[in-house]
């Protein structure tokens, strides 16, 4: 309430927790930025969460073109039989990642990696 102060910090990305109590705002939709374990806990109390929030790079780790755990947490979640990501956000995911791994030089991966691409064009 207004008149009683935060008891407690929001649940930020481990990168963000020694900053102290910080609302971080996310550009593209104004969500605040959340760790994923939050969202992992909010998706086990809602099946219908937003999978977009949950697969933020930006909740795990500061910089925002690491897809390395949003990609493998997918395919997790996927294998789990939660399908509620739209074919945009997946095909984002899964090109993004991609060519993080061919930046590396790891292009046979790269390719394993496209081979989950949902749309078949």
């Amino acid at each position: 309430t207004s008149e009683c102060e935060k008891y407690a910090c929001c649940p930020l990305p481990p990168y963000l927790e020694d900053s102290g109590c910080v609302t971080e705002e996310d550009d593209n939709a104004g969500r605040p930025l959340r760790d994923v374990c939050f969202h992992l806990l909010k998706l086990y109390s809602d099946r219908s969460y937003e999978l977009d929030q949950l697969l933020d790079p930006r909740s795990v780790t500061s910089d925002p073109l690491d897809f390395r755990l949003s990609w493998h947490l997918w395919e997790v979640l996927r294998a789990l039989n939660y399908s509620h990501l739209s074919q945009q956000s997946w095909g984002v995911l899964n090109t993004s990642y991609a060519a993080q791994l061919e930046s590396e030089g790891l292009w046979e991966w790269a390719v394993f990696v496209m081979l989950h691409e949902p749309d078949t064009q």
